[in-house]
């Protein structure tokens, strides 16, 4: 199960629109100091550095597509993007390519599989299934055009930066880092180049991926970026559009699909928003139309999701009346309106 917690939080109904700013912003602050004192979890490992970060931080930040941001706690905190990345190079490379050829290449249904299954790779005769594991992401990225690797990742890196609405930048400590300890990822591109899946050199593309993973963010960089999604492709702060509204769509589905890996069901079923997570303690969560959420807290959940992000997701999605699936109920009907609607006559038999 995920890290919810739902007692006595009543599940508001979603409508078009936030609450009123200084409601949500009440809300924000709730959620964080509701959160605080949760030290639950443990600091990923199999990153070395990753290990290195401090376990009390926590920032909590909402961007609506109007470009209004709430904030609480260390919003202004760095950390690697890690996975988040897939859902926004997916989205660069659909607006350049296309969606139809990214999703011949990589699909975007949910394996059941971790996230860095290499059986996943197997079981489809080298079909990575979806953009959000790391088989279909490395795929992605393979996909970005750029005459070298090196022209793919500043596209990347550039890309990135638009949905955040500034520049990012490389944390070259969390790459080496990464790098000296991403063997599987090397064997998945391997296995993927095998099946025909791969155009360009392996090893190059699994350093593009890395770096992509390794870009620094904030909670407020998150929320920025997902906002953008969430407004159609246009970045609420600088106004500009990313991708097309066609792209943000399918990006949204999906990060509904399969943005949280075996547990994306559940994740829909309990929070009802598209989201993506990363090892580094990032969760973006988005609302279509609305906005979006994004958390920093290191601290994770067996699964390698933050245990304090999901738990303020949780909260915001009911509060806020942000899950999807929550339609309010229709107007009580009129004392004297018909209850019943006479069959319409078509010349069909009954």
């Amino acid at each position: 199960m995920f890290e919810l917690d739902s007692d006595g939080v009543e599940q508001r109904a979603s409508t078009g629109n936030l609450p009123f700013d200084s409601e949500v912003d009440a809300l924000i602050l709730k959620a964080y100091h509701r959160y605080l004192d949760l030290n639950d979890g443990q600091l990923a490992d199999y990153i070395p550095i990753l290990a290195q970060a401090d376990p009390a931080l926590f920032g909590l930040a909402l961007t609506d597509i109007a470009g209004t941001q709430y904030r609480a706690g260390d919003t202004g905190a760095s950390f690697s993007i890690q996975s988040i990345s897939k859902a926004f190079v997916f989205a660069l490379v659909c607006e350049e390519i296309g969606h139809s050829a990214v999703h011949d290449r990589v699909g975007v249904n949910n394996t059941g599989l971790p996230f860095n299954s290499v059986m996943a790779v197997e079981l489809n005769d080298g079909h990575p299934m979806n953009p959000m594991v790391n088989a279909g992401a490395i795929a992605t990225t393979a996909l970005m055009p750029g005459a070298t690797d090196v022209e793919q990742w500043e596209a990347i890196r550039l890309g990135l930066s638009r949905f955040a609405g500034r520049p990012l930048e490389l944390d070259g400590d969390v790459y080496r880092s990464e790098m000296a300890a991403n063997q599987r990822n090397k064997a998945i591109a391997r296995l993927l180049e095998s099946y025909g899946r791969l155009t360009t050199d392996p090893l190059e593309t699994v350093d593009v991926y890395t770096r992509q993973c390794a870009l620094s963010v904030t909670a407020n960089d998150l929320a920025t970026m997902g906002a953008t999604l969430a407004g159609g492709g246009v970045n609420p702060i600088t106004g500009e559009r990313v991708v097309s509204a066609e792209v943000a769509r399918d990006t949204l589905a999906a990060l509904a699909a399969a943005g949280m890996y075996e547990r994306s069901g559940e994740w829909l079923f309990e929070i009802g928003l598209p989201a993506k997570s990363g090892v580094s303690g990032g969760i973006v969560a988005v609302s279509p139309g609305k906005g979006a959420i994004g958390v920093y807290s290191p601290l994770l959940d067996p699964a390698g999701n933050s245990v304090r992000g999901q738990r303020a997701c949780g909260y915001l999605s009911r509060s806020l009346g942000l899950n999807l699936f929550a339609s309010p109920a229709p107007p009580a009907r009129s004392e004297h309106a018909p209850h019943e609607q006479a069959p319409h006559e078509n010349g069909n038999p009954a």
